[in-house]
């Protein structure tokens, strides 16, 4: 079995966290996570609801990308290319890596700490759903709105608006009060 990223190079036998065992890459530290291990793994994980699932664009990340992370893989199984997911975060992001045939994982070096860190390592699979690909489109777009309205408007008076339009949402008659606004910035 070989790395994706090196093809060059053997994996060589271990275990990412307890229980886990993995094949990984003595040169990149990429590891290979095979479908029957990541799933008894992953069954012995404390189930988090769906909606919790979720990466803030804002959250940083606290380590260097793998500078194999942009490079292309094949699947050390079947031979398949790697489909790729990407988590964006505030100063950048990385992509997670999967078979689309055997289903078995890849993760760069540092890829499956960080995973750890956003509590999304027992839910790699939900990842690639499209669900969880439209809710990361959604909460990227909302981040980066309020970041642009928080440099148009300034910190203070933005975190106002924001805290005005929670309350409009919130309440049964919000509309008119967006109405009213609507038509004072009409005159």
């Amino acid at each position: 079995m070989y790395c994706p990223k090196h093809p060059q190079e053997s994996l060589l036998e271990g275990e990412l966290t307890a229980g886990l065992k993995a094949n990984c890459c003595p040169i990149c530290e990429g590891a290979w996570l095979e479908p029957a291990a990541y799933g008894a793994w992953q069954g012995q994980q404390q189930t988090v609801a769906v909606e919790d699932l979720t990466v803030p664009i804002s959250r940083r990340l606290n380590r260097e990308i793998s500078v194999f992370d942009s490079r292309a893989g094949l699947c050390p199984d079947c031979g398949l290319y790697l489909v790729r997911q990407r988590l964006t975060l505030e100063n950048g992001g990385f992509f997670v890596e999967r078979c689309p045939g055997c289903k078995g994982i890849w993760c760069d070096g540092g890829e499956w700490e960080t995973l750890n860190e956003l509590g999304l390592s027992a839910a790699i699979p939900y990842l690639f759903t499209e669900n969880w690909q439209s809710h990361s489109r959604q909460v990227e777009r909302q981040t980066r709105e309020k970041q642009a309205t928080a440099e148009k408007l300034g910190q203070e008076l933005a975190q106002k608006v924001f805290e005005l339009a929670s309350l409009l949402e919130d309440h049964p008659n919000g509309d008119f009060g967006v109405a009213y606004l609507m038509r004072r910035f009409e005159q």
